[in-house]
């Protein structure tokens, strides 16, 4: 096997959104005909083309952190967390939970570690500070919106029929506040990344973004702080009640 550089993506969001699915659409192209649940992590592989088509085209491996989001083991998952280059934040559209939930999932991500691998706070102990992720001090987002054939226009499902014409879904708050793009896609049909479409041309996109931070910018490592993020300071403004 040849020896690419790579970069490592965390694919999170709530338990039964469709990671693994939307992962697996991403990776190979057609969709994952038996979904399971994801213990633990699940790691997928894809090779892509950075800027592919110009001169300066180079190969390299993304690694999709498929990350279980059984909030049983969250305080087992930051062991995953640690050296990523980019974040694929997962909701399902027919479940508007699943996208509010998805800032706890960025505190989860960025909260400090004792040196046992435990979070040193609680999630629902800190306010959620979009302003923490603009611009290019964080890693690179792409929300994701799965479960598109599903989608009635108003967050649920109708039962036994769909709309002759699926609305486009609205983009969601926390895209807009982190700087983020968003697709949304529909991971039993592989015509909803096809090569050209608005999904895939976004996707191609973040790839590019997350390779280029990883090795070609300023921080040659691509890596993260957490610690910059979230300190664990109890003078930060964005912890409560401490």
């Amino acid at each position: 096997m040849a020896n690419y550089d790579k970069v490592k993506i965390l694919v999170v969001g709530d338990s039964g959104v469709g990671k693994t699915s939307a992962a697996h659409l991403m990776v190979y192209g057609n969709p994952l005909q038996k979904p399971s649940w994801t213990v633990g992590v699940a790691l997928e592989v894809k090779l892509h083309e950075f800027k592919g088509g110009t001169p300066a085209q180079k190969s390299y491996f993304i690694e999709f952190w498929d990350v279980g989001g059984s909030s049983a083991h969250r305080n087992s998952r930051p062991v995953f967390y640690h050296g990523v280059n980019g974040i694929i934040l997962v909701h399902d559209l027919s479940n508007r939970k699943s996208k509010a939930n998805l800032n706890k999932w960025l505190i989860e991500i960025f909260t400090p570690v004792d040196p046992s691998g435990s979070s040193t706070l609680e999630p629902s102990s800190v306010e959620f500070d979009p302003e923490q992720f603009m611009g290019s001090s964080h890693p690179p987002i792409l929300v994701v919106g799965t479960k598109l054939d599903n989608y009635s226009g108003n967050g649920t499902v109708e039962e036994g029929s769909l709309p002759t014409r699926t609305p486009t879904p609205r983009p969601s708050s926390i895209a807009q506040e982190c700087g983020a793009e968003e697709i949304f896609l529909n991971c039993l049909d592989p015509k909803s990344l096809a090569p050209g479409s608005t999904a895939s041309v976004k996707l191609t996109r973040f790839f590019d973004r997350v390779i280029d931070r990883r090795f070609h910018k300023e921080n040659p490592s691509g890596l993260y702080d957490r610690r910059k993020l979230y300190p664990t300071s109890t003078n930060n403004r964005m912890f409560q009640g401490m």
